[in-house]
């Protein structure tokens, strides 16, 4: 058996046994599970940066969902911090870099 040890999607244990392929799961504790997002998050980054693909920038958006969900929040209001950051404060579409400010 191949020992995996990470957080996947909801379908992909139904997907695996689909295959007839025996495997072991659990459930995590809510703890286990935000620092298994946390942990996801930074291998989707990799993922991202080899690739720069909008499947893999799906794969972040997802995992950002989930971990909105596990602090308590959810992808709405979310949503809904980010507008209102990016109405005070703007975005990041001028691609302005700083690179130094007077104290």
């Amino acid at each position: 058996m191949k020992i995996y040890n990470k957080l996947v999607r909801d379908k992909i244990p139904a997907i695996i046994a689909a295959d007839g392929k025996k495997l072991k799961t659990r459930i995590l504790s809510d703890e286990e599970h935000l620092q298994a997002l946390i942990t996801k998050l930074s291998e989707e980054l990799k993922e991202f940066e080899e690739a720069l693909s909008v499947d893999e920038l799906a794969d972040l958006q997802e995992i950002v969902h989930a971990l909105a969900d596990a602090i308590g929040s959810n992808k709405d209001e979310l949503e809904k911090v980010r507008a209102e950051k990016a109405d005070k404060r703007g975005g990041f579409k001028e691609k302005i870099f700083l690179e130094a400010a007077e104290e």
